[in-house]
């Protein structure tokens, strides 16, 4: 069974916030909910990358670790979801994400903001695929129609990459080979310095 993953090429994002807006439309997110966001690095100094960052839908998801009541579940492609009828909005999940994935509707405190809404990679939620009430809460399951997420596809640049972990992580080794930076895409460089000759 496949493993759907996320994964953004920052040599290629160029800030242009077209996964954002796929996903606010594809899913009408309510107003003040991002599901999707692109961080820039270094802004404004020469040299800065952009990356779109949602919900990487963990192997050892922390919200799922956190969550008193039990909301998160995992699905037979390794799509991290909740329920939003057992959520109780108490927020663990945002402060236990280190992406910022869970996102409340309203500010408040606990059980006033309202239920939490994440990326759910466009596979909807535990309700019939493609009825009515799942779109409602979760929005279209695109998976379920045999699409890829909306946000990926909508990405000009082709930065955006989602589906199958092992082809994802195939197309992005090609990139890399391509360029010729090597294990410096890594940060090994930036970790270890640069190396030198012996005896020069």
């Amino acid at each position: 069974m496949a493993r759907m993953k996320f994964i953004c090429d920052a040599e290629r994002c160029i800030e242009c916030n077209g996964c954002v807006t796929a996903c606010k439309n594809e899913h009408e997110v309510p107003w003040g909910v991002n599901r999707r966001r692109v961080v820039t690095l270094n802004d404004g100094v020469p040299g800065e990358k952009s990356i779109s960052v949602a919900c990487m839908h963990c192997s050892d998801a922390p919200c799922m670790a956190v969550c008193p009541v039990n909301c998160f579940y995992k699905t037979d492609e390794g799509v991290v979801l909740h329920d939003k009828d057992v959520c109780i909005g108490c927020g663990y999940c945002s402060y236990a994400c280190p992406f910022g994935a869970p996102q409340f509707p309203s500010q408040g405190t606990f059980g006033v903001r309202g239920k939490m809404d994440k990326c759910t990679f466009c596979a909807g939620g535990p309700e019939e695929h493609g009825s009515q009430a799942e779109f409602d809460k979760y929005g279209r399951n695109r998976l379920a129609e045999g699409k890829l997420p909306a946000c990926a596809e909508m990405c000009s640049t082709k930065a955006l990459l989602a589906g199958d972990g092992d082809v994802v992580s195939d197309i992005f080794r090609q990139r890399v080979v391509q360029r010729g930076k090597g294990a410096e895409v890594w940060g090994w460089g930036t970790a270890y310095g640069t190396a030198t000759k012996q005896g020069a």
